[in-house]
């Protein structure tokens, strides 16, 4: 019997259908072009380690674009009369260095713009490498120096322009009988947009919306007012008076609520915490009052050897911060009798006293003619931070709400108020224009405008800290007039 041998395949296998032949193909041809569709509502992003080759400016300084070409090692001809990239780079070098005269070395620009002999390299679209499609870098990122003198066809980015303070008040208020004694606090600003101010023996009140000026309060020839203070919510003023009572007014009637003793000399700084009031008087004594309580007080605190001038509670109201003739600042918490914390480094009175409303614990104060300086404290950890010798006596201080940034006044013997930025302490501006000390400060509500008085007996309203919106208007607080106003 014949071996059966395996038989060879050799059957025709029958072609695919047409319309499968074109189905393939299109998903073919779709996969492999599929890279060159781009979706006109999606930026395209590469990865972050390699550039986007196709939106490379390879071409402003002559670099090859050709990958072949660049491996190579061999530099395309110059047949157009371009310089070559190392050619490019030395004169760019140069032209930053020592200016476009240097050597008779020619400014370079873009390939584009060869053929016009006035033409400058544009600043849109100069870097080199891009990794996301749509940036636009500028031309001067990619610059070494950082010179601030112009190099002819290199443009560099603006630099932004330091916040610029208007060097003279937009509005002056002539304050007849307003005193020129260091130890007094006669002008303060409400949360309602009211400036106190004490004259003699009387209180104004001006509305800086309506410019009304309404009196409050006459003491009497026998009394005068020695400081004025505002609750923090509400049309609560309270003035100190020299023969040693603070009273308690509501604004809004122009009718006083109570008068409260303890001190027996004149009370010449106030403080308000909540329903809280502090006074501090020339007879060294600090005494804490409720409003809500029958007794004219419900503590006194006891530590200056001499009279206390300057008071101040902190933001969150758990710290009350005293400064006195006796170069002593103390800090008190809301339930001492005595200073948890003293510092003594200043050498004159500290009457300036400011709580920064950014920093939890940082407070700034300020010493007399002696001494002249601006000193930070943290409270937190009970350490001093820094001191700036400002040249003259330091009469007050407040810090912005807006920005970190500080505005000290002054008295002997420069008479000048000082915007300062924190913490570099550089001075932002000076402003001049008061011919006596400026003794007393206050800060508008929204934070933009300060008002100081001085013994030349005028009220200076100044835009130290101007909103972005409000810049260029008219629209300041007070500003419908720019004439002076008499307060009476």
């Amino acid at each position: 019997m014949d071996d059966q041998l395996p038989r060879s395949s050799s059957s025709t296998v029958s072609p695919p259908p047409a319309s499968s032949l074109t189905f393939n193909k299109c998903h073919v041809d779709r996969m492999i072009n599929s890279s060159h569709y781009c979706s006109p509502s999606r930026t395209i992003y590469s990865d972050r380690f390699i550039p986007s080759r196709s939106a490379s400016k390879f071409a402003l300084f002559d670099i090859p674009a050709s990958p072949t070409s660049a491996a190579s090692g061999v530099s395309p001809p110059a047949a157009d009369g371009r310089e070559d990239s190392s050619s490019a780079y030395t004169m760019l070098l140069k032209t930053a260095l020592f200016g476009p005269d240097a050597a008779g070395v020619p400014v370079p620009v873009t390939p584009e713009k060869r053929s016009s002999s006035a033409s400058v390299m544009t600043i849109s679209s100069r870097n080199i490498f891009r990794y996301k499609t749509e940036t636009r870098q500028s031309f001067h990122s990619l610059s070494p120096f950082m010179c601030d003198d112009a190099v002819p066809g290199v443009n560099h980015c603006p630099v932004k322009a330091p916040r610029k303070v208007p060097r003279s008040p937009y509005k002056v208020l002539d304050a007849p009988a307003l005193q020129d004694d260091f130890y007094l606090n006669l002008v303060d600003w409400s949360s309602h947009n009211v400036l106190a101010v004490g004259l003699g023996n009387c209180v104004y009140l001006w509305n800086a919306c309506s410019s009304k000026v309404t009196k409050l309060c006459d003491l009497g020839i026998d009394d005068c007012v020695c400081s004025v203070g505002w609750a923090q919510r509400g049309t609560h003023l309270a003035v100190g008076t020299s023969n040693g009572k603070v009273q308690i007014w509501d604004a809004a009637r122009c009718k006083k609520i109570r008068s409260m003793e303890g001190h027996r000399l004149r009370v010449g700084a106030l403080a308000w915490s909540s329903s809280l009031l502090s006074s501090g008087g020339r007879d060294k004594n600090i005494y804490q009052r409720d409003i809500r309580a029958q007794e004219d007080f419900v503590s006194k605190l006891s530590g200056h050897k001499s009279e206390v001038c300057g008071l101040k509670w902190s933001y969150d109201n758990r710290e009350l911060a005293s400064g006195g003739n006796d170069n002593r600042l103390f800090v008190w918490n809301q339930h001492s009798t005595q200073p948890v914390l003293k510092y003594c480094e200043h050498t004159a009175a500290v009457k300036a006293i400011a709580w920064s409303p950014h920093i939890h614990g940082l407070l700034a104060s300020g010493g007399g003619t002696a001494d002249r300086c601006i000193r930070f404290w943290n409270t937190t950890t009970n350490s001093h931070l820094s001191c700036m010798d400002t040249g003259s006596q330091v009469c007050n201080l407040v810090w912005s709400k807006n920005v970190n940034e500080l505005v000290s006044t002054h008295g002997y013997s420069q008479n000048q108020i000082i915007v300062w930025r924190y913490p570099t302490m550089s001075k932002l501006a000076t402003l001049t224009g008061h011919t006596y000390r400026v003794l007393y400060l206050a800060i508008s509500p929204d934070g933009q405008t300060i008002v100081t008085g001085a013994g030349d007996e005028t009220l200076r309203f100044w835009n130290v800290f101007p909103s972005p919106k409000s810049q260029n208007t008219d629209s300041e607080i007070g500003a419908s007039s720019l004439g002076r106003t008499i307060i009476r």
